[in-house]
């Protein structure tokens, strides 16, 4: 899934829509809950070597939140990032560059959505 895809996807799944809060960086998106305002997905585009990659190239990549338990495990896969400019573990980036699935893509946003959201007291 490339960046104009992901964000109609969340703004037809969450109901969010793109902010841009840094005048120095236009390309940076940010998605939030509106209960909350909590972030639950950036939108950035980056040098690879920012990644740990040996390029300068630029690459769109989304920084979602996850659960400290499949960080480590999700590492390992294609395209899956330690969250660049983000707590690394509760964070993950992941290149939007196809190599990841768009069905794992969507449900690591889904799990990221979940996890920033407002919590329910139970009574």
């Amino acid at each position: 899934m490339d960046r104009v895809a992901l964000i109609q996807f969340i703004a037809e799944q969450y109901s969010a829509h793109e902010e841009n809060p840094w005048k120095r960086y236009p390309n940076y998106a940010v998605f939030r809950h509106k209960s909350n305002q909590k972030w639950f997905a950036l939108i950035m585009n980056i040098s690879k070597s920012k990644l740990g990659l040996p390029s300068n190239e630029m690459i769109d990549v989304l920084n979602v939140k996850c659960d400290p338990m499949l960080i480590s495990t999700l590492r390992n896969e294609k395209g899956v990032y330690p969250a660049y400019h983000m707590n690394k573990e509760n964070w993950l980036t992941l290149a939007l560059d196809g190599s990841i699935k768009d069905d794992q893509l969507k449900w690591l946003l889904d799990q990221s959505f979940e996890l920033t959201a407002s919590k329910k007291k139970q009574k």
